[in-house]
């Protein structure tokens, strides 16, 4: 245990590091409990998406082997290197009970046959489907990065909140605990002994007075 002194003053300050650490403990909880009612909100909205995903990714990839099975190769090689570009995307940010989460901004990727960059009259219609298919795609992969992005960020904010409260509740209060026990046990035998010594000195001089008073007496006679 670390040394500390006996003293009341060093027992109302122990008193006082454990009343705030269990309202620190109590807050961190509070905040955990509405972190992780966050992070299922986002769990399951992230959730919904991945299956919404996986369902327009299989679409995406069948109606390309249709046109790959059904379209010339060099205009499909031309309708796709055609559509090739980067997505410009703004990430700005946002607060979740404190905790910083991205917000990506961005311009939808799902164009119309005139914008996509080739030619219409030589491409066919499955070469479109399978183009707008691949732009959804795309557009719920950036959805989904931003929301878990935010869901791993909640994450390690609800997991180190957890080791502060661990940390108070196993290792800082008790220890506190444990002390402040310490010093009261020491102030409490610290009066016990006291009480003894002055029962003590107060049982030796009341036997001096007695025995001033039976020599007066004594003299007297």
């Amino acid at each position: 245990m670390e040394q500390v002194k006996p003293t009341r003053m060093e027992l109302m300050k122990k008193k006082a590091q454990i009343k705030l650490a269990e309202q620190g403990r109590d807050l961190l909880r509070e905040k955990m409990d509405a972190l992780i009612g966050e992070f299922f909100k986002i769990l399951s909205s992230v959730s919904d998406s991945r299956d919404e995903l996986e369902q327009v990714s299989r679409a995406a990839d069948l109606a390309l082997l249709i046109a790959e099975a059904t379209d010339d190769p060099v205009t499909l090689a031309s309708a796709a290197f055609a559509t090739r570009r980067s997505i410009m995307v703004g990430i700005t940010g946002k607060n979740i009970m404190g905790v910083p989460v991205p917000v990506i901004e961005k311009k939808r990727v799902s164009k119309n046959m005139l914008e996509r960059g080739y030619g219409i009259i030589t491409t066919s219609a499955r070469i479109d489907e399978t183009a707008e298919r691949y732009e959804v795609e795309l557009d719920l992969l950036i959805k989904l990065a931003e929301s878990e992005t935010a869901m791993r960020r909640l994450g390690s904010e609800i997991q180190m909140n957890r080791r502060r409260v661990n940390a108070l509740e196993q290792i800082l209060i008790p220890e506190l605990k444990s002390q402040a026990k310490y010093i009261k046990n020491a102030i409490e035998e610290r009066e016990r002994e006291d009480l003894f010594r002055l029962k003590k000195v107060k049982s030796i001089l009341e036997k001096k007075k007695k025995k001033v008073k039976e020599k007066r007496m004594a003299g007297m006679r």
